[in-house]
């Protein structure tokens, strides 16, 4: 049956206030929390967008949070392998230069197709519509995130403090769904991983040869070259 608890029950406009805050009787202010739901991969998101469409919270304000790999639409960026450090370049303007992508979020978060009176999108839509556009669907992503009900992600979002930092994910408060959740031994295992090659090994303890020999910072320095001393 109906819910009691949100618009749907009434048929009245959902609030567009993107704070999420609602008055309770005694004037303070009580936060609805988001949905975070966190899944293994990027296609999950794209079938769990896909079976929301057909429940009644198909028009629910949502977004989808995913790596500039899957959203980066600028025709030299999103073909570099390094695709974060050159976005952030271009944002910056380093070398005189800007996105006229990034400057064209508000094209995209403020289409229509992407309101609460229309359907579940995914991925794929708003990539699409970004290129039609030529508005920034990782950046419009983001920005979406802050009138949402429901934001999808990857775990690593979720599980990584720094991803929650870079992505300003303020989990206190919030509803947490994590899908196929025997997953998430495996991944938070990942989040705190790394990989490095041998020559990446003697590159560092060469840098860190030229540090403790001019004495700069030996106390850290020394232990750190003992330690790729030792890997190598």
């Amino acid at each position: 049956g109906p819910c009691t608890e949100c618009s749907c029950s009434s048929g009245k406009e959902a609030d567009k206030d993107p704070r999420h805050t609602k008055k309770k009787e005694n004037g303070d202010q009580l936060c609805v929390p988001k949905i975070f739901f966190g899944t293994r991969t990027h296609k999950q998101i794209t079938q769990i967008s896909r079976e929301l469409k057909r429940t009644a919270y198909s028009c629910v304000p949502m977004t989808i949070l995913s790596s500039r790999d899957y959203t980066c639409i600028h025709p030299v960026v999103s073909n570099s392998s390094n695709r974060n450090e050159m976005c952030v370049e271009l944002l910056e303007g380093k070398h005189g230069k800007s996105c006229s992508y990034y400057h064209g979020v508000h094209k995209l978060t403020e289409h229509h197709t992407l309101q609460p009176v229309y359907q579940a999108w995914d991925i794929e839509d708003l990539v699409s519509l970004g290129r039609k556009l030529r508005a920034c669907p990782y950046f419009a992503a983001r920005e979406l995130m802050v009138g949402a009900d429901i934001v999808f992600c990857p775990y690593n979002y979720l599980l990584d403090p720094q991803i929650r930092d870079s992505m300003d994910i303020n989990l206190k408060d919030q509803v947490v769904i994590l899908d196929e959740a025997h997953n998430i031994e495996d991944c938070a295992r990942e989040s705190v991983s790394y990989g490095v090659t041998e020559s990446q090994l003697r590159a560092a303890r060469e840098e860190l040869d030229v540090m403790v020999n001019n004495s700069i910072r030996q106390e850290h320095h020394e232990p750190l070259r003992a330690v790729c001393c030792s890997l190598i």
